[in-house]
């Protein structure tokens, strides 16, 4: 698999990532829980636990300890998006694969 986001809209009004797929896919992320699902090493606990907090499907269930923003909004390379989060972090890369499988399930298709 390989997605491509077709557009992609920071809905900083109502706190939402929006990605539209070139499958048609729509997603909408909720900026907060997607802050929680960060996939960089500091927060799953070190490379040595990469993987093993829960399945990546399931991220975007947990709940965030509080609101969060994203102040800015990065592309990496073609294939990822870099958030600049409001607490400052910034290490996280969200590859389109990894942003694809997070789709939260009432996404709709076009």
């Amino acid at each position: 698999m390989n997605p491509t986001p077709s557009e992609i809209t920071l809905d900083q009004k109502n706190n939402v990532l929006v990605i539209s797929w070139a499958d048609g896919k729509t997603c909408r992320y909720p900026v907060s829980k997607l802050r929680m699902a960060c996939p960089c090493a500091e927060c799953r606990g070190g490379h040595e636990n990469m993987g093993k907090r829960g399945d990546p499907d399931n991220l975007l269930e947990l709940q965030p300890p509080r609101a969060y923003q994203i102040e800015q909004l990065e592309l990496v390379g073609n294939y990822a998006l870099q958030p600049i989060w409001d607490d400052g972090h910034d290490s996280g890369i969200y590859t389109w694969e990894y942003l694809y499988r997070l789709c939260p399930k009432e996404a709709h298709d076009a």
